[in-house]
């Protein structure tokens, strides 16, 4: 790893954050509100401001963008952009480019933090290695022979929307389950199941078997040496792992049960992390 300096921007529903990151360190954070409701050009802009700041007080090789949609990588293109909805069609590459003179890529977020995790995090020296991100969502990165895979259409992993039970895969294997199925606010459950509430506790070992229902259709298609979970639903790890395992050890191919690490991430920061990234995957 180089001491490049590349700027990681994180389009959150709310929030853009960025910061300057150099190896695994980051600048000051830089964050702005944006007018999520508004026109391309009013979020464009708040990603300028964001930028902008950086570049005053840093220089920069490139810029990397995750953002909550689909994309044409090659294009950096988005597309449909979740919680922005005048954001149906934007060339964000094309027009950033054009503003800072520096190469910028564009990606989703949940191959931001794949790729992040396998260049700054638990992912290091994995040559395949899966990113599931548990959150409102199940989402997924995927890393193949050391680069991150994101199929044509930048649809590969969307394992969440697999079929399961009565529903898809993320009704059950998210954070969304607790609302999903009872009707209860996972913050809730959470809070009470680190309190040794039983009835809590109950519910994270449900939630546990779904998850490793999940982990085992990943095993299934890519076979990786490294998952990593990441999401919101990673804090509760001690809660589901018993019964996560459980399921995973019904996996059809005993061996590979043995040789699969499961990892739960410790990056801070990691959408901006995983942003910045995409440069270093593009230099492979």
């Amino acid at each position: 790893m180089t001491n490049t300096k590349v700027i990681g921007i994180d389009l959150g529903a709310t929030n853009i954050r960025g910061a300057v990151v150099n190896n695994n360190s980051l600048s000051a954070i830089v964050s702005q509100k944006i007018k999520s409701d508004g026109s391309v050009e009013d979020v464009l802009n708040d990603i300028y401001k964001v930028v902008d700041a950086l570049l005053q007080k840093d220089e920069a090789t490139a810029i990397g963008i995750g953002v909550p949609s689909v994309v044409d990588v090659a294009e950096g293109i988005v597309y449909d952009v979740q919680y922005i909805p005048s954001w149906k069609e934007v060339h964000l590459k094309q027009l950033m480019e054009a503003r800072y003179h520096i190469p910028v890529y564009v990606n989703n977020d949940a191959n931001c933090f794949a790729v992040g995790e396998y260049h700054f995090g638990k992912g290091n020296n994995a040559g395949s290695m899966i990113g599931l991100t548990l959150g409102t969502g199940l989402g997924a990165g995927i890393i193949i022979n050391k680069r991150l895979y994101a199929g044509f259409n930048c649809g590969a992993g969307e394992f969440g929307l697999f079929p399961y039970l009565d529903n898809i895969l993320e009704f059950y294997s998210s954070g969304s389950f607790f609302s999903n199925v009872y009707r209860l606010d996972g913050v809730q459950v959470f809070e009470d199941a680190k309190k040794g509430d039983t009835q809590a506790l109950k519910l994270y070992q449900e939630l546990g078997t779904h998850i490793g229902h999940a982990i085992k259709q990943v095993m299934y298609a890519y076979d990786p040496q490294l998952i990593v979970l990441g999401g919101s639903v990673r804090y509760a790890y001690e809660f589901f792992e018993q019964t996560m395992w459980q399921e995973i050890k019904t996996f059809v191919y005993t061996k590979a049960v043995e040789r699969i690490r499961v990892e739960v991430s410790e990056l801070q920061n990691s959408g901006i992390i995983g942003a910045a990234a995409l440069y270093y995957d593009s230099q492979l």
